[in-house]
């Protein structure tokens, strides 16, 4: 049983160009999500990109990288290349890192590996209770429900559940984007008919959904500080100073 994690990077971004490779504290971004992402409970860490630059600097900092297609529409059909290369092709199961989250807190990670080493799920994400100051109507902030056994009912940009009849400690949950899959699952993924809701929502776990599958929902209690903006890049050089976070 052997767990990879990938980082799926590309430079060629419509919002950010080149998001992996600015600068936060003296370090690229994409060596921020690597060191962190290497002390997590995965065998092995790669990269995955298109361009040249992100490869030599990952190369640079001694990091494993594979070169990948540019015509790639997404981070999970670049991993499905991954785990195609017969360098990775004997991992059982992949967790998909996001190359956009310096921060991101090697707990949920593990959440996810140990899930499959004790549970086997095929599909496994995370979600996370709203805190009372957040917008729980934001369509930008996908919601989750969840069955009893902590499987996905359904995901959508709409608050989720509409209370008819209001429940005074009702948890309303933040779906976190972070995926654990089965190498078997990836494979056929390309083979899934496209969703009907997936169309209407623009959220791709809804075709699992709809041809079938069950997707594992965890929660957790780690913040998520994601880079999509200058902006956001600002806020995350300012706390890392604040807090004295080094690599």
């Amino acid at each position: 049983m052997k767990i990879l994690g990938v980082i799926p990077a590309r430079y060629a971004s419509t919002r950010f160009e080149g998001k992996p490779l600015k600068d936060i504290n003296g370090y690229p971004m994409i060596e921020w999500v690597y060191k962190r992402a290497e002390n997590a409970a995965v065998d092995k860490l790669v990269v995955a990109t298109d361009d040249q630059r992100i490869y030599d600097a990952v190369k640079n900092f001694g990091g494993n990288i594979v070169m990948t297609s540019k015509e790639h529409e997404n981070g999970t059909s670049r991993i499905i290349e991954v785990i195609n290369n017969p360098e990775y092709s004997d991992f059982d199961f992949v967790i998909n890192i996001q190359g956009d989250e310096p921060l991101i807190d090697i707990k949920s990670i593990n959440l996810l590996a140990n899930n499959y080493r004790e549970e086997k799920s095929e599909i496994v994400t995370l979600k996370k209770a709203f805190r009372k100051d957040e917008d729980v109507s934001n369509p930008n902030t996908v919601k989750v429900i969840t069955d009893f056994n902590c499987n996905a009912i359904y995901f959508s940009r709409s608050v989720i559940p509409y209370e008819r009849n209001p429940i005074g400690d009702y948890k309303y949950y933040k779906h976190i984007g972070i995926y654990g899959y089965t190498s078997n699952f990836l494979n056929e993924l390309k083979n899934l008919k496209e969703g009907v809701l997936e169309k209407i929502e623009s959220l791709e776990q809804l075709r699992f959904i709809e041809n079938g599958y069950k997707i594992k929902v965890l929660e957790t209690d780690s913040e998520v500080i994601g880079v999509d903006t200058e902006e956001d890049l600002a806020e995350v050089i300012e706390y890392v100073k604040e807090k004295g976070i080094t690599l």
